[in-house]
């Protein structure tokens, strides 16, 4: 179901324009213009006016009314299409050249970074044989003390 058209007008002091569409979006794309004239009260929603009756009649175009140039002239145009920004000239060579370059930094940062991994990798292993040694000895060590608290009982008590 196609959504419910509403009336948008846009007046640069000039010219008004008014568009009917079904949203704010689709009113700044007929419009033209990339900011957000609704946000700075540019532009409204309007449910009356002199030319709401004809943008309803032709969804999607403007109505073009003069303002303070060709007072009270009413007539239908077409949006004024937004500039492109201009692209800045490419240099194929230099930029493939900077390419290669960062392409060769990050071969050689991967090894460096895969030598660093390495060596952590070596001294955690070796770590952890240093803790199981360590757990070994402890434990060693305790049977031992828990062995001859024992047999220290025994004589004791007996």
């Amino acid at each position: 179901m196609a959504r419910k058209l509403k009336v948008f007008c846009y007046s640069d002091g000039f010219h008004s324009w008014t568009v009917a569409a079904s949203s704010r979006a689709k009113a700044l794309e007929a419009w033209g213009v990339k900011r957000d004239l609704f946000k700075d009260g540019s532009a409204r929603e309007i449910d009356v006016g002199p030319d709401k009756a004809a943008a309803l009649a032709s969804p999607g175009e403007l109505i073009e009314r003069g303002l303070s140039v060709d007072i009270g002239k009413v007539e239908r145009t077409k949006a004024p299409k937004a500039k492109p920004k201009p692209e800045k000239p490419k240099s194929d060579a230099k930029a493939r050249a900077r390419v290669e370059a960062l392409e060769a930094e990050l071969d050689e940062l991967d090894e460096a970074q895969a030598e660093e991994t390495a060596v952590l990798e070596a001294e955690r292993e070796a770590l952890e044989r240093r803790a199981t040694a360590l757990a070994k000895r402890q434990r060693k060590a305790r049977d031992d003390l828990k062995a001859r608290l024992k047999a220290a009982r025994a004589k004791l008590s007996g």
